[in-house]
């Protein structure tokens, strides 16, 4: 990945200009950047990435963005629309998430950067809750092996033990009996995804429920790319088990609104059972000189803009709109498992939903991403084992994109077949870098990053 984008054709600024540009100058570069980059999604080629796809809707969410882009939601005296927003977000969220079977406390939620930012906020909630009400200051976590390294994360920050539990190699679900074998008196939360990201396969929660409840500790159900499609795949009748609050142990789950709910990125909620376990995350300062302080999040200043456009496309939506979405995405999702099935030497990992991944036990199934790639494709790579998943999102339903994946899936499977032994080109990282990992692979990722942000960065020299 190239550190210096677009070089050769527009200005690498690594100081401050001395002299301000053109308004129109700069909107003209940007609109030529975008169009460029909108091009090869719009194909429908790109697993995940871009959820919506619809032009008119981002314009639409652009609009509502510019209203209250330069309002501070953490100012809500002066700003009260922020408080109906992201009100309003939560209650719409919790909705969906079937709140209305909590019998044994007061649901509530707060709005989020992200996936990343709802975990953290779980995972900073459970460790507090559990300090304040249990005493617990060596807390750990226990967390599939396919849940997202989010969860890594979080534990790192925030000083929890994870609990890396292995999943089954059929279903890849998560190994309940393994969970139940390693829960101890620190154990803070268990963990599970509805679905997870690799496989498109949902743990089995209602177990991790029944664990949860009789050793007394809460259970995150990580939903943050499910949460808004599995409850209309539900509504619409597909086979998909409950994992929402309907479950007693429930007492948690991260939904991104910047995913499948069709918001603008950097938008996501984390729902709680009791606002009990929410309001353990606050954070308070009364002594402070410039006044007393609180935050309901990690997060200080959040531009408005994000929250009414999160707001809006929910509304704009409904659950008509979220249905009828869900529909064409299941279908096409459906089309192109079938295509991998009627190849033999190709294997669908569990039992997926929307999103799925394949491998081969017969090739390297890099060979085939080596193939699609050239036909302008681009899956999402796994390892342990090798594979390619796809998440289907709406670019892929246009018509002509499930028979063109068949028509270039059946021509990768022959040149794959044909290379069978020989190493491929491409290799498994997340968030699509190029090129495959020999060696060590976290001193590779580590300089990936390094020459990327410090390239960035670098003054040019002097003279």
């Amino acid at each position: 990945m190239d550190a210096y984008p677009y070089s050769g054709r527009f200005a690498v600024h690594r100081r401050l200009p001395g002299q301000g540009r053109p308004r129109d100058e700069i909107l003209a570069e940007l609109a030529a950047i975008a169009a460029e980059e909108d091009a090869f999604w719009e194909t429908g080629k790109c697993s995940g990435t871009m959820y919506c796809g619809d032009h008119g809707h981002y314009s639409f969410l652009t609009a509502a963005f510019g209203q209250f882009a330069h309002v501070n939601a953490l100012q809500r005296d002066i700003c009260p629309s922020m408080t109906k927003f992201e009100g309003e977000i939560i209650a719409m969220t919790l909705d969906v998430l079937r709140a209305d079977a909590v019998t044994d406390g007061t649901p509530a939620g707060i709005v989020t950067t992200g996936g990343t930012g709802s975990i953290l906020h779980a995972m900073l909630a459970y460790r507090d809750h559990a300090r304040a009400e249990r005493g617990i200051t060596a807390p750990n976590v226990i967390k599939p092996e396919t849940a997202h390294p989010a969860f890594d994360k979080a534990c790192h920050l925030f000083g929890i033990e994870p609990r890396t539990a292995p999943v089954d190699p059929v279903t890849t679900g998560v190994d309940a009996g393994w969970v139940a074998d390693h829960i101890d008196a620190n154990t803070i939360a268990l963990v599970g995804s509805a679905c997870n990201y690799g496989y498109g396969t949902i743990d089995p929660i209602a177990e991790l429920s029944g664990l949860a409840l009789d050793r007394g500790i809460g259970l995150h159900v990580d939903a943050c790319l499910g949460g808004f499609i599995l409850p209309f795949g539900q509504r619409l009748g597909y086979d998909i088990p409950v994992y929402d609050f309907r479950l007693p142990g429930v007492t948690s789950i991260s939904a991104d609104t910047h995913k499948y709910g069709y918001a603008l990125k950097g938008s996501s909620v984390v729902a709680f059972r009791r606002k009990e376990l929410r309001n353990a995350q606050y954070f308070y300062s009364a002594g402070w000189s410039g006044g007393k302080y609180c935050s309901p999040g990690i997060e200080g200043s959040r531009s408005g803009g994000l929250l009414a456009a999160t707001w809006a496309s929910m509304v704009s939506l409904g659950w008509d709109g979220y249905l009828r979405h869900a529909r064409e995405i299941f279908q096409t999702s459906a089309r192109m498992q079938d295509a991998v099935r009627s190849h033999p030497e190709l294997r669908i990992l569990g039992a997926p939903t929307f999103l799925f991944s394949f491998t081969s036990d017969e090739f390297d199934i890099y060979h085939v991403n080596d193939f699609m790639r050239e036909r302008g494709w681009r899956f999402n790579g796994q390892q342990y084992p090798n594979a390619l998943h796809m998440a289907v999102t709406r670019p892929q339903t246009q018509a002509g994109v499930a028979e063109a994946f068949a028509a270039d899936l059946a021509e990768a499977v022959g040149y794959a077949r044909e290379r069978a032994g020989e190493p491929a080109r491409s290799g498994a990282v997340y968030g699509g870098l190029p090129g495959g990992l020999t060696g060590d692979a976290d001193q590779f990722i580590r300089a990936v990053m390094a020459e990327l942000m410090d390239g960035q960065q670098a003054l040019p020299p002097p003279g």
